[in-house]
């Protein structure tokens, strides 16, 4: 690799490890401030789907029944 690449990739590599530590930073501030909302909805989200699952098999069962 000639020099002037080894540059650019060391530029590249740079740019994305600062863009990775600001994400890394906003996502945990983000988290701080929203975990008790994320684990809430998590758990609305699973019940939810829990309770379509049970309907779909209490209508499957009725369906071969009848």
């Amino acid at each position: 690799m000639d020099e002037s690449n080894a540059k650019r990739w060391a530029r590249h590599l740079a740019r994305v490890g600062r863009w990775r530590k600001n994400t890394a930073c906003h996502l945990r501030k983000w988290a701080d401030q929203h975990g008790q909302d994320i684990q809430r909805q998590f758990l609305q989200g699973a019940t939810s789907k829990l309770g379509s699952s049970a309907v779909t098999l209490i209508i499957l069962w009725w369906e071969t029944r009848h």
